[in-house]
């Protein structure tokens, strides 16, 4: 049974990972034509759909996971993120400024896999849906 500190961290804990991907997702649908365009330019296909389909899984994957359901919603981000990572922050082929930006994002996305890997491995913690299911 875990006690009320490390509740109210893992309810943290799963906030700020969840704004990473609302601010995101939130971001796409408010310039959505330029994230389309920016999306085809890289080559990924029907960028329109994808771009919208995108918004909506950080959206509501990462409201998921701040609420605690995060075993499935962490594996879904999770497997969002590897595509996204190697398509867009593709440092290796950049040069200056532009790759250590992008050298920056990838390592931050990599980052960011693994706390979505320690949550679908291990719970969301206390103050979580996941737990409350636990207990019933």
């Amino acid at each position: 049974m875990a006690n009320s500190s490390g509740s109210a961290a893992s309810l943290l804990g799963r906030i700020l990972i969840c704004l990473v991907f609302v601010f995101s997702g939130v971001s796409k649908l408010m310039a959505y034509s330029m994230m389309a365009g920016f999306a085809a330019s890289k080559g990924l296909p029907m960028a329109h759909y994808a771009i919208g389909a995108a918004a909506a899984l950080e959206i509501l994957g990462g409201l998921s996971v701040a609420a605690g359901f995060t075993k499935f919603a962490a594996w879904l981000l999770f497997l969002f993120l590897i595509p996204t990572t190697l398509l867009f922050h593709n440092f290796w082929t950049m040069q200056g400024m532009e790759r250590m930006d992008n050298q920056s994002h990838f390592l931050k996305n990599l980052a960011i896999m693994g706390g979505l890997l320690i949550l679908a491995a291990n719970g969301a913690g206390g103050y979580s849906v996941d737990s409350s299911a636990a207990k019933a």
